[in-house]
């Protein structure tokens, strides 16, 4: 299981730098929602997949001697989704200004319009 993550993670990776290097606006906001799925597929990884078991460790137990879930991972990927969701729909709305001022998403274009 951990195997088929990785390469969904190593998929999302390509996928999110590709867009990114595209010319259009939108192409660059699908590829930064990509990358960040990948990096929290990532991080979530980190902390081990074990089927079933909580992220918690009972009181009385002086040594781990179970397979447990690491719960540090698990809520870096809680903040950062919603960090992520925020930044996005930020710049959808900055996106939908440009291209209503502008006429247009092409970054080229955009970066000749600076001197109007």
């Amino acid at each position: 299981m951990e195997i088929l993550l990785a390469i969904i993670t190593g998929f999302l990776y390509a996928a999110g730098i590709y867009l990114i290097l595209r010319r259009s606006l939108v192409k660059l906001i699908i590829g930064l929602v990509l990358l960040g799925n990948g990096v929290n597929l990532l991080l979530f990884l980190t902390g081990g997949l074990s089927k079933g078991k909580p992220p918690i460790i009972p009181e009385d137990a002086k040594v781990i001697s179970e397979i447990y879930s690491d719960p540090v991972p698990q809520a870096l990927v809680l903040t950062a989704i919603v960090i992520s969701f925020g930044l996005q729909s930020f710049a959808i709305i900055l996106i939908k200004r440009a291209y209503k001022l502008l006429k247009t998403d092409d970054l080229d274009t955009l970066n000749e319009t600076d001197s109007i």
